[in-house]
């Protein structure tokens, strides 16, 4: 572990150790952040969640070299009184918790909402009484579709930057008519952005907002019936390995057109670490953290996580490795989509100095592999059972 004494911030100011007090630590950003936290610092952490078991390695007395350094309080921030006392211990709180899988959105619209609003407005409440610094976990959702894709599709300013890149301070955040559900989860999210920084405005509450583009690796999300619940859709990268173990085809939502950027998640915890021990060049500010330069159509991504998956596996591909679904069939009514998520690093780079190292290549075959290896013997378990008649 990196003593506290040798560490210095990026203006060569001694950093202190401080105590965090994180919401959501048993997620998948969360359990990355807490190793890192234990790995290459002093500080300490309050880890809250429902569920511990992404960092039960962390946590486990016997062996664990930190357990002085992270205490886990399992609680569910929607209904206890110990979170106020929680965020008054810790110099810093860090709010995770969400639902944030596009599958909920339309089909459980309302817990959406409150989940990612009125669950986290006692968060932010505490922090500004307390005088207590938030860095508030966003969404790149929240900007919506771009300025571009209400162009016709061969308009000449639909390839200018301007009209699809994303600005944290001057792109518009553009959202579906009310009746498509799929909105709610970044309706809420610019909702509580909005709050947090009124909250700054008004009542001087230091804060970070961080807006993440497809965080992607080890950990993430859940495997159907292996690993977490039977029923419901994971994220694209936990739904196309989840084929992938299974030798399924690879469901395209709506051919697959949707651009993104993808991240590997070692990546973005750089970011955030330096957002942590930096205050004075993160308070106040809305980070995009993604990486441009890992931008694919979905239909890509399927054709280049089959062919990764084959390497890492030794399986080669079934014969038709992708089959088109249309978003009604696969999410249900309601739903609607952004076209492209380009993040501008403007700021982040400027504020921070920092940039994403990882080749989407390369994060597809670590994420990749670490599937194979800790799902694939359950996965061949499990499509083997004789169905009772």
């Amino acid at each position: 572990m990196a003593n506290g004494a040798d560490r210095l911030d990026l203006d060569g100011r001694p950093i202190k150790p401080m105590t965090i007090c994180m919401i959501g630590a048993g997620g998948f950003i969360g359990s990355h952040l807490c190793e890192k936290l234990m790995n290459e610092t002093p500080h300490k952490v309050l880890a809250l969640d429902v569920y511990n078991d992404k960092i039960k390695h962390l946590l486990e007395p016997d062996t664990s070299r930190w357990a002085e350094r992270i205490q886990f309080h399992r609680i569910n921030i929607k209904h206890d009184s110990r979170l106020e006392g929680l965020v008054k211990m810790a110099d810093l709180t860090i709010n995770l918790a969400a639902i944030c899988t596009p599958a909920d959105y339309n089909t459980r619209p309302l817990d959406t909402i409150y989940s990612n609003f009125i669950d986290a407005l006692p968060v932010v409440k505490y922090c500004s009484e307390n005088n207590k610094r938030l860095i508030h976990f966003s969404t790149c959702e929240v900007y919506g579709k771009t300025i571009g894709s209400f162009l016709p599709k061969d308009h000449p300013l639909r390839q200018d930057p301007d009209f699809y890149v994303l600005k944290e301070d001057t792109s518009p955040c553009i959202f579906g008519s009310i009746e498509k559900q799929r909105w709610s989860y970044a309706c809420a999210k610019q909702l509580i952005e909005r709050l947090v920084y009124a909250e700054g405005a008004e009542n001087g509450l230091e804060f970070t907002i961080v807006r993440p583009f497809n965080w992607i690796g080890p950990r993430m999300d859940f495997i159907p019936g292996i690993d977490g619940p039977s029923e419901g859709v994971p994220r694209v990268l936990a739904c196309f390995s989840n084929n992938l173990l299974r030798r399924e085809p690879l469901k395209l939502v709506d051919g697959g057109e949707s651009q993104r950027t993808f991240i590997y998640i070692k990546d973005a915890i750089e970011a955030v670490l330096l957002m942590i021990e930096n205050p004075e060049r993160a308070n106040g500010h809305i980070f995009n953290v993604g990486n441009p330069n890992n931008e694919v159509t979905v239909r890509q991504l399927a054709e280049m996580m089959t062919e990764v998956y084959s390497k890492v596996s030794g399986e080669t591909a079934i014969e038709s490795p992708t089959i088109d679904v249309s978003s009604k069939e696969f999410y249900g009514e309601g739903y609607d989509d952004s076209d492209k998520r380009i993040p501008d690093m403007t700021i982040i780079n400027r504020q921070l100095g920092w940039n994403p190292k990882t080749s989407l290549w390369d994060l597809l075959e670590s994420t990749l592999t670490y599937q194979h290896r800790t799902y694939a013997e359950a996965v061949k378990k499990a499509t083997s059972k004789p169905v009772a008649s």
